[in-house]
């Protein structure tokens, strides 16, 4: 997983409440498992006019031009500006792995579904949560100003504009020290390899006919 510190990027906007995972993903392009190219389908039904299926050739679809993302001057946009309750609906690990996959560091809303957040910070995506009032005003912003880009800084649990303006969000210190290291579940639990190996060297010791029933 890729380590996070400070990124800053072009911001997009996803400007409706209530983003369900299945309009972030639709199901179809479930079968997958790979953690990748899924991007080409982020919020597919939105982004295309036709019908997508999995495998289809992305380029030759015809884009919906009132989806705000297709517009060219959000193009190459690694942080999506959105509204409360986003990523609500099933659990599906595929919605933050097709908004990596698409280009996203950042997500910033004023609240998210539970269960999509902790996905995002298990997969190295940013999810920031500020007041529906600065939320409000950073669209506005976004909309005013062509370009316009924000940096987000976990060490400091900042979101800075380029206009000086610095918005503080919360994140518990567990989730924020494995971001910055760049280790998931995985990568914290094998910090302690040599720590298990020891107990399961003495464990194996003390109580063998239970390691010999596993084997």
């Amino acid at each position: 997983m890729r380590a996070f510190l400070r990124h800053t990027g072009l911001v997009g906007p996803m400007d409706r409440a209530n983003v369900d995972t299945d309009m972030i993903i639709p199901k179809q392009f479930l079968k997958s498992i790979k953690r990748s190219g899924f991007g080409v389908n982020l919020f597919d039904e939105l982004r295309y006019l036709d019908e997508g299926e999995p495998g289809q050739d992305c380029s030759t679809r015809p884009q919906n031009m009132n989806f705000a993302l297709n517009e060219p001057r959000y193009a190459g946009a690694s942080i999506l500006l959105t509204r409360k309750n986003f990523g609500c609906g099933s659990s599906r690990e595929h919605a933050p792995w097709a908004l990596d996959d698409y280009g996203f560091r950042v997500i910033i809303a004023p609240s998210f579904a539970d269960i999509f957040y902790n996905n995002c910070l298990k997969n190295g995506l940013l999810p920031v949560i500020l007041s529906e009032k600065e939320v409000e005003f950073l669209f506005k912003e976004l909309y005013r100003i062509n370009g316009f880009c924000l940096s987000v800084d976990l060490t400091k649990s900042e979101v800075i504009m380029d206009s000086g303006g610095i918005f503080k969000f919360h994140i518990d210190e567990f989730s924020r020290d494995y971001l910055i290291k760049g280790l998931d579940e995985i990568g914290v639990t094998l910090q302690s390899s040599e720590t298990i190996k020891r107990y399961e060297i003495k464990r194996a010791s003390q109580h063998p006919w239970i390691f010999g029933a596993i084997e």
